[in-house]
């Protein structure tokens, strides 16, 4: 029985120390979820010692200056207290003159004292109004004042009293001894005062000492503050832009090292969550991009055997190799030649795109590429493919820097951008090839031709596959593709400018090196 009641003990007094703890476990949870809480609380901390502060700033200043009002008072109190008693002896001394030598000048002398008297009396009422003990000793000395008037002063005035009893009637020293009563009780509320000035003195020390504090805190404060924003705000932010630089890169693998409650923690968290769902999306488009690519590759190598055959073929039954046959069917076969060879072409084509796809600057050599030839090509073979449709201009600038490359494949760049030219521009316009330097680190190609030119949106999807532009229609839309695989292949760009009705420029630029 015993140890069942020392076993419920127990557990009370874990349940009451897990239900105290819970409190800073709260707080504790609070600060780790909120990013900027520590300064929160720092700043509501000094908030409030300042407010402690200049409230018992102020209640100091109050106190003080009701003490000093009060001590003011005080030595007011006393000023007058002696101008009264004052006052009276002015009284008795002017009324016994007048009593032993009769001067009429000693009777007003007696009323500047009793004025003065009464004004005293008056005064001392008023300062003393909030006190009734000393009310009534200024209650005695009036009363007093009124018999020494009845008793001393009126006979005097009215010749009845005797000189020999003039020193019985004639004190004061009950006036005296009241005055002084009131002085002694002055004279403790001042010593109160003083002690409370003391007080205050201490209190104001302990203000002084709480604004040392104050700035103390907001140093120390400030210091940790600083630290703690650097450490929970500054490297964070420096670990996103490190990461999101590698993001912009395309390397979504790394991922932001900084895990927290708070709310820049949330964001890493989201932030990684989001940059996991691109890769994952991205390796899905990448896995199908390879399979389509694939797909295309196999397609057209398993299509190109059958059209080869399909051209020899054409060619023998036109050149005779079948017997003769009528010209209706030769044009026809004519026909079936040409379409034949465009297929060719495409397959030819699509399996270069797919090489330089997959095998990039591997598949290029790398010879001095010879300008002067490859231009000479191209106007050799544009003059056949269009029948002298169009005049064409070549401008090599001299002094050429040294460029290493496969001429075979920018001469393939080359010669599609001066068919497209040809193909869109009318008969015996000049369609310029321009060769120049630029800041002998690249060598510029340019193709100028005054065919309809380009719109704006047609020009951002120009080097795209199956992107056709004005006056390409019927064809796949592959030509401005690879070329732009080939020039970058060899570490160079290529773009094109156009503006309606005046033309299109494209340029392509190979590094030096």
């Amino acid at each position: 029985m015993l140890s069942r009641v020392k076993f419920h003990l127990i557990q009370e007094t874990l349940q009451n120390t897990t239900l105290r703890r819970k409190p800073t476990r709260l707080s504790m949870s609070f600060l780790k979820r909120r990013l900027f809480a520590p300064l929160y609380g720092s700043f509501m901390a000094l908030i409030l010692l300042l407010l402690v502060q200049e409230g018992l700033s102020i209640a100091v200043a109050i106190l003080k200056q009701r003490t000093v009002d009060r001590v003011t008072q005080t030595f007011q109190i006393k000023r007058e207290a002696e101008r009264l008693l004052g006052a009276a002896l002015e009284e008795k001394v002017a009324l016994r003159g007048y009593l032993i030598s009769q001067q009429r000048s000693l009777l007003e002398q007696y009323q500047l004292g009793r004025e003065e008297f009464y004004q005293s009396l008056e005064l001392l009422s008023q300062l003393l109004a909030d006190s009734p003990s000393q009310q009534d000793n200024l209650q005695a000395i009036a009363v007093f004042h009124k018999q020494w008037e009845s008793t001393f002063v009126r006979p005097i005035l009215t010749g009845a009293l005797d000189r020999e009893h003039i020193t019985e009637e004639d004190s004061l020293d009950p006036l005296r001894l009241t005055v002084e009563r009131i002085l002694t009780y002055e004279r403790s509320l001042l010593n109160e005062q003083n002690r409370r000035l003391a007080s205050l003195d201490s209190l104001n020390q302990l203000s002084l000492s709480l604004s040392l504090l104050s700035i103390a805190l907001i140093i120390v404060g400030s210091g940790l503050n600083f630290i703690l924003l650097r450490r929970r705000v500054a490297a964070p932010i420096q670990e996103l832009i490190k990461v999101g630089q590698a993001w912009k890169t395309g390397q979504l693998s790394e991922q932001i090292a900084y895990a927290s409650e708070d709310e820049i923690g949330h964001l890493s968290a989201t932030l990684n969550q989001m940059a996991r769902d691109v890769r994952g999306r991205q390796e899905q488009i990448e896995h199908r991009n390879r399979q389509l690519e694939d797909l295309i590759s196999t397609l057209s190598h398993d299509l190109r055997t059958p059209l080869l055959a399909n051209r020899s073929t054409l060619d023998a039954a036109i050149g005779g190799a079948f017997g003769p046959m009528q010209d209706t069917l030769r044009d026809l076969l004519g026909e079936y030649r040409d379409a034949n060879s465009n297929l060719i072409t495409l397959v030819e084509t699509l399996l270069d795109i797919s090489r330089y796809e997959a095998q990039g600057n591997r598949i290029l050599n790398h010879d001095v590429l010879d300008w002067g030839k490859i231009c000479d090509r191209v106007m050799t073979w544009i003059q056949k493919s269009s029948d002298g449709k169009c005049r064409l201009e070549v401008c090599i600038a001299p002094d050429l820097p040294v460029v290493h490359g496969d001429s075979i494949a920018i001469q393939r760049v080359l010669q599609n951008l001066v068919d497209n030219a040809v193909r869109l521009s009318q008969p015996n316009q000049p369609v310029i090839i321009e060769i120049t330097s630029v800041d002998l680190s690249q060598v510029r190609v340019a193709v100028h031709d005054q065919g309809p030119g380009l719109k704006e949106q047609e020009l951002s999807t120009l080097f795209y596959r199956f992107s056709q532009g004005t006056g390409r229609q019927g064809r796949a839309g592959l030509g401005l593709y690879l070329c732009r695989q080939i020039i970058e292949a060899h570490g160079g760009k290529i773009w094109a400018r156009s503006v309606l009705g005046q033309g299109t420029t494209f340029w392509f630029a190979l590094p030096i090196h």
